[in-house]
Protein backbone atom coordinates (compact mmCIF):
# COMPACT_ATOMS: atom_id res chain seq x y z
CA UNK A 1 0.00 0.00 0.00
CA UNK A 2 1.49 3.58 -0.86
CA UNK A 3 0.29 6.42 1.54
CA UNK A 4 0.81 9.91 -0.23
CA UNK A 5 1.84 13.16 1.52
CA UNK A 6 1.68 16.69 -0.21
CA UNK A 7 3.33 19.60 0.41
CA UNK A 8 4.19 23.08 -1.51
CA UNK A 9 0.92 24.24 -1.52
CA UNK A 10 0.70 28.12 -0.29
CA UNK A 11 -0.53 31.61 -1.31
CA UNK A 12 0.04 32.61 -4.96
CA UNK A 13 -0.87 35.53 -7.20
CA UNK A 14 -3.16 35.28 -10.34
CA UNK A 15 -0.86 34.49 -12.96
CA UNK A 16 1.98 33.04 -11.05
CA UNK A 17 3.47 29.30 -10.35
CA UNK A 18 3.50 26.93 -7.61
CA UNK A 19 4.67 23.28 -7.60
CA UNK A 20 3.39 20.83 -5.65
CA UNK A 21 5.05 17.37 -4.38
CA UNK A 22 3.15 14.47 -3.04
CA UNK A 23 5.76 11.69 -1.34
CA UNK A 24 4.71 8.50 -1.53
CA UNK A 25 5.60 5.69 1.25
CA UNK A 26 5.44 2.15 0.29
CA UNK A 27 7.68 -0.31 -1.70
CA UNK A 28 5.43 -0.49 -4.59
CA UNK A 29 5.49 3.38 -5.79
CA UNK A 30 6.58 2.48 -8.95
CA UNK A 31 3.05 0.02 -9.76
CA UNK A 32 1.00 2.79 -8.44
CA UNK A 33 -1.16 5.11 -11.05
CA UNK A 34 -0.82 8.33 -9.67
CA UNK A 35 -3.88 11.35 -9.74
CA UNK A 36 -4.08 15.07 -8.12
CA UNK A 37 -7.48 15.94 -7.29
CA UNK A 38 -8.98 19.27 -5.67
CA UNK A 39 -11.78 20.53 -3.73
CA UNK A 40 -13.16 24.08 -3.44
CA UNK A 41 -15.40 24.79 -0.52
CA UNK A 42 -18.95 24.00 -1.42
CA UNK A 43 -17.32 22.02 -4.33
CA UNK A 44 -17.18 18.50 -4.78
CA UNK A 45 -13.81 17.02 -5.34
CA UNK A 46 -12.71 17.64 -8.87
CA UNK A 47 -9.89 15.41 -10.96
CA UNK A 48 -7.12 17.54 -12.17
CA UNK A 49 -4.36 15.81 -13.32
CA UNK A 50 -2.92 11.69 -13.55
CA UNK A 51 -0.56 10.05 -14.72
CA UNK A 52 0.42 6.52 -15.25
CA UNK A 53 2.87 3.99 -12.72
CA UNK A 54 5.23 4.37 -15.96
CA UNK A 55 4.73 7.77 -16.49
CA UNK A 56 4.25 7.30 -20.17
CA UNK A 57 0.56 8.23 -20.09
CA UNK A 58 -0.76 11.22 -18.50
CA UNK A 59 -4.22 12.54 -18.40
CA UNK A 60 -5.57 16.26 -17.76
CA UNK A 61 -8.78 18.53 -16.86
CA UNK A 62 -9.87 20.50 -19.80
CA UNK A 63 -9.39 23.07 -17.20
CA UNK A 64 -5.85 22.59 -16.26
CA UNK A 65 -4.11 21.82 -19.80
CA UNK A 66 -1.59 23.69 -21.09
CA UNK A 67 -1.53 25.04 -18.01
CA UNK A 68 -0.68 22.57 -14.89
CA UNK A 69 2.14 19.32 -15.74
CA UNK A 70 2.27 16.47 -14.04
CA UNK A 71 5.41 14.24 -13.38
CA UNK A 72 6.51 11.43 -11.50
CA UNK A 73 10.33 10.20 -9.91
CA UNK A 74 10.14 6.54 -9.48
CA UNK A 75 13.53 6.30 -7.97
CA UNK A 76 12.34 8.83 -5.19
CA UNK A 77 8.72 7.95 -4.72
CA UNK A 78 7.68 11.09 -5.99
CA UNK A 79 4.98 12.78 -8.02
CA UNK A 80 4.86 16.46 -9.17
CA UNK A 81 2.60 18.97 -10.40
CA UNK A 82 3.53 21.98 -12.32
CA UNK A 83 1.07 24.98 -12.05
CA UNK A 84 1.64 27.93 -13.93
CA UNK A 85 -0.47 30.90 -14.92
CA UNK A 86 -2.48 30.59 -11.77
CA UNK A 87 -6.02 31.82 -11.91
CA UNK A 88 -7.97 32.49 -8.65
CA UNK A 89 -10.58 29.66 -9.60
CA UNK A 90 -7.75 27.05 -9.12
CA UNK A 91 -8.09 28.03 -5.18
CA UNK A 92 -8.66 24.69 -3.55
CA UNK A 93 -7.21 22.01 -1.57
CA UNK A 94 -5.12 19.76 -3.95
CA UNK A 95 -4.82 15.90 -2.92
CA UNK A 96 -2.64 13.10 -4.28
CA UNK A 97 -4.13 10.21 -4.67
CA UNK A 98 -2.48 6.20 -5.44
CA UNK A 99 -4.37 3.63 -7.07
CA UNK A 100 -3.96 0.64 -9.63
CA UNK A 101 -6.66 1.67 -11.89
CA UNK A 102 -5.82 4.97 -14.49
CA UNK A 103 -8.86 7.18 -14.10
CA UNK A 104 -10.50 10.95 -13.54
CA UNK A 105 -12.73 9.28 -11.05
CA UNK A 106 -11.95 9.76 -7.35
CA UNK A 107 -12.77 5.80 -6.93
CA UNK A 108 -10.17 4.97 -9.29
CA UNK A 109 -8.13 5.59 -6.75
CA UNK A 110 -7.45 3.53 -3.00
CA UNK A 111 -5.14 5.56 -1.44
CA UNK A 112 -5.07 9.65 -0.34
CA UNK A 113 -3.50 12.24 1.11
CA UNK A 114 -4.40 15.31 3.79
CA UNK A 115 -4.25 17.81 0.94
CA UNK A 116 -2.57 21.34 0.39
CA UNK A 117 -4.22 24.11 0.10
CA UNK A 118 -3.40 26.76 -3.12
CA UNK A 119 -4.71 30.07 -2.83
CA UNK A 120 -4.87 32.23 -6.10
CA UNK A 121 -5.03 36.07 -5.15
CA UNK A 122 -6.93 37.70 -8.24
Amino acid sequence: QVQPVESGGGLVQAGGSLRLSCAASGRAFSSYHMGWFRQAPGKEREFVAAIASSGGVKSYADSVRGRFTISRDNAKKAVYLQMNNLKAEDTAVYYCAAGVVFGSLPRSFSSWGQGTQVTVSS
